[in-house]
C-alpha cells in the first residue's frame, strides 16, 4: 500500500494537531531518543530514523489511556504527525556535528568547546537547515519526480496504525521487548560479568577478530540488509583479514614488542586512509552521476531542476544567519566574511541533499559533509577550523533539512498545517541539541584518548579528520606506503561508484556496497562480524517466514538499537557519578 493520494486529507479532518500532549510526547520520547543516535553514530557511524519508534510508543500510550478513560480524547492522526516531528527532529540532531566535525576539531586542535557554547552551536546549524528546508519546500513537493521514499514508509506505518490499531499494540510488544532484551544485556555485560570477547587466537585477537556480545550491532545488521552485511563482512577479512597482517609484516605497522589483545588504535591509523579514500570518492561520484541523471530526466519532464524558493517569514532564516556568522566568529575565530560564504553553500547542498533523498530515499549526508570540506579548502587552504566548522554549518544544514522535508511530505498527505510542523521542528532541535550535547560529553569526556579506538572506532570522526588533515597538509605529509594506499582506494571508489549508478537495479545490487566497504576499514573486525550476522540472520527468517520479517523486523531491530543505546548511555552517566563526576 502507498498511500500518497491528495485525497487522504479528507478522511482525517485536522481536529487537534500542536496540542500540548503532542508536543510534549514528542519531547520526552525525543529526549530518550536521542542519546541512541548519538552513541550508535560513535559506536559505528550510522544512525536510525526515530520517526517509526515515535509513532509507535505515542499512538500505543494515548489510545491506550483513550480506551481506559471516556474522558481521555483520542489521540489525532494529525498530533501522532506532530509528536514523530518532535521526536526525530531532536534525534536527527548528530547531523549537527557531534559526532563527527566536533570531535575531529577536538583531536586537531586539542580544544573542546564548553557545554553552553557546544549546545549553541548544534543548534544553530540545525536551525540554518530547518529555514532552508521552509524555503525549499514549495519546488520540492511540487515536484512529481521526487517521492521521499523514507518519508512514504512513515506515513504508510502512520496510516496503518490508525486504520489496525492491533498491529500497533502488537509492533509496539516486540519493540519494548526487543529493547528490554537488549538493555538487559548491556546492563549485565558493564556491571555484573562482562561477556568474554573470545577469539580463535591470539593473532586474531590482536587483529581485532573478537566476538561482540552486542546486540545494537546485530540490530543494524538486520535493517542495512544483507548485501551491505555481507559487504562488511568482505571489508573486514580485506582490511583486518589480509591488509593488517601484511602491514605488520612488512614493518609498515609497529607494535609494541609486549602487546596483547585487539591492536585496533595502531592498524586503523594506516587502514582509516584507503577507507576513507574509497568512501569519499564512490559516494562523490555516486551523487555527481546521479544529480545529472535527475537532471536530465526533470527537463525531460517539462520541469525545472531548480527553482527560486517562494518568499516567506525572512525573519527567521535572517536569525539562523546572523546565529551560524556569529558563532562561527566567537567560537572558532573564523573572519565573518568567510563565515558568511558557508550560506549560500549550505542552500546549494542542502537542495542537492534534498533532492537526492526525494528521489531515492539515502541521504548523502557523507558526501554532503565531504564536498563542503573540499569546498573550503579550495577556499581557503590550510586553515583546520573553516575547514571543519565553516564544513560543519553547510553539511550540518543540509543534514538537518532533508530531516524536515521527510516530515513535510508526510505532513502534506495528511493536510497538515505546515508552519506548525516548522514549530515541531524548532522544539525538537532545542531539545536535541541540549540532550545531544550531554549525551556526547557524558560517553566521550576526553576525546583525545577515547575516540577512534577498539571501544568508539568514531569512523565519521575518523573521516572528517582525515579528509581535513590532508586538505590542510597536502598528501606529501604522508607516507608514501599511505599515499599509494590513498590513490588506490580513490581508483577503486571512482570505479565501483560509477558502476553502481549506471548499472541497472538488477545489476548493480550484486556489486559490494561501498560506503560499508570503506566503513569496514575504519572499524574493529568485531563490529563489522556482529552487523554482518544481524544481516545473514534477518535474511535467513525472512526466506523462512518472509510476512513475519515484513511485519517486525524493522521494529524488533530497532528495539535492539534503542535498549542498548540508552542504557549505554545510562551507564557512562553512572559511572561519571561514581568517578566523582
Amino acid at each position: 500500500m502507498h498511500p500518497t493520494s491528495p485525497t487522504i486529507a479528507l478522511d482525517y479532518p485536522v481536529e487537534r494537531e500542536l496540542s500540548l500532549r503532542a508536543v510534549s510526547t514528542g519531547i520526552v520520547i525525543g529526549v530518550l531518543l536521542t542519546p541512541s543516535n548519538v552513541y550508535a553514530g560513535l559506536k559505528i557511524g550510522w544512525s536510525f530514523n526515530m520517526s517509526i519508534i515515535a509513532l509507535l510508543i505515542g499512538y500505543g500510550i494515548w489510545q491506550g489511556l483513550a480506551k481506559r478513560s471516556a474522558a481521555q480524547l483520542p489521540w489525532t492522526l494529525h498530533e501522532s504527525n506532530i509528536n514523530q516531528t518532535v521526536a526525530s527532529a531532536a534525534a536527527s540532531i548528530i547531523s549537527g556535528g557531534l559526532v563527527a566535525p566536533i570531535p575531529a576539531y577536538t583531536l586537531l586542535t586539542g580544544q573542546q568547546l564548553d557545554v553552553i557554547p557546544m549546545i549553541a552551536w548544534v543548534f544553530s546549524v540545525s536551525f540554518l537547515g530547518i529555514w532552508i528546508a521552509w524555503y525549499l519546500r514549495p519546488s520540492l513537493l511540487n515536484d512529481k519526480a521526487l517521492k521521499f521514499p523514507e518519508g512514504m514508509a512513515t506515513l504508510e506505518t502512520l496510516l496503518h496504525i490508525y486504520n489496525q490499531g492491533h498491529e500497533a499494540a502488537k509492533r509496539l510488544k516486540v519493540l519494548l521487548s526487543a529493547a528490554l532484551l537488549s538493555g538487559l544485556v548491556k546492563w549485565v555485560d558493564t556491571f555484573i560479568w562482562a561477556f568474554p570477547r573470545w577469539s580463535p587466537t591470539p593473532q586474531l585477537e590482536r587483529l581485532t577478530f573478537t566476538a561482540d556480545p552486542s546486540l545494537l550491532l546485530v540490530g543494524f545488521g538486520g535493517i542495512i540488509g544483507i548485501r551491505v552485511g555481507l559487504t562488511l563482512l568482505l571489508g573486514a577479512l580485506l582490511a583486518w583479514g589480509g591488509l593488517a597482517p601484511w602491514l605488520l609484516e612488512q614493518g609498515l605497522v609497529q607494535l609494541p614488542p609486549d602487546s596483547s589483545g585487539p591492536q585496533f588504535a595502531a592498524l586503523v591509523e594506516w587502514l582509516l586512509w584507503p577507507g576513507v579514500s574509497l568512501m569519499v570518492c564512490s559516494t562523490l561520484t555516486s551523487l555527481a552521476i546521479r544529480l545529472w541523471a535527475l537532471h536530465k530526466s526533470t527537463k525531460a519532464g517539462g520541469g525545472t531542476t531548480w527553482v527560486v524558493p517562494k518568499t516567506g517569514p525572512a525573519s527567521g532564516f535572517l536569525v539562523a544567519i546572523v546565529l551560524v556568522v556569529s558563532l562561527q566568529a566567537l567560537l572558532f575565530g573564523i573572519n565573518p566574511w568567510m563565515a558568511l560564504l558557508t550560506i549560500p553553500l549550505a542552500i546549494c547542498l542542502a537542495a542537492v541533499a534534498a533532492r537526492v533523498v526525494g528521489a531515492t530515499g539515502i541521504a548523502p549526508i557523507g558526501a554532503i559533509g565531504q564536498l563542503s570540506q573540499l569546498s573550503f579548502g579550495i577556499v581557503a587552504p590550510g586553515q583546520v577550523p573553516i575547514n571543519l566548522m565553516s564544513a560543519n554549518t553547510a553539511g550540518g544544514s543540509a543534514g538537518q533539512c532533508t530531516d524536515l522535508m521527510n516530515d513535510f511530505k508526510v505532513g502534506r498527505a495528511i493536510g497538515a498545517t505546515p508552519h506548525k510542523q516548522l514549530i515541531a521542528q524548532t522544539l525538537g532541535i532545542f531539545v536535541g541539541s541540549i540532550v545531544g550535547v550531554l549525551a556526547y560529553l557524558a560517553l566521550i569526556p576526553d576525546p583525545q584518548s577515547m575516540l577512534l579506538t577498539q571501544e568508539w572506532p568514531a569512523p565519521a570522526v575518523a573521516t572528517w579528520k582525515a579528509v581535513a588533515q590532508t586538505l590542510t597538509l597536502g598528501l606529501d605529509s604522508l607516507s608514501a606506503s599511505i599515499r599509494w594506499a590513498v590513490i588506490i582506494g580513490a581508483v577503486a571508489g571512482l570505479l565501483l561508484g560509477i558502476l553502481d549508478s549506471v548499472l541497472p537495479t538488477h545489476r548493480a545490487r550484486y556489486l559490494p556496497s561501498t560506503a560499508a566497504l570503506g566503513l569496514a576499514f575504519v572499524l574493529p573486525a568485531s563490529v563489522s562480524l556482529m552487523m554482518a550476522f544481524g544481516a545473514v540472520l534477518t535474511w535467513l527468517v525472512s526466506c523462512r517466514w518472509a510476512s513475519l520479517t515484513e511485519r517486525f523486523a524493522i521494529t524488533a531491530a530497532a528495539g535492539l538499537i534503542a535498549g542498548e543505546s540508552i542504557t549505554g548511555v545510562g551507564a557512562s552517566l553512572w559511572q561519571m557519578v561514581g568517578n566523582g563526576g
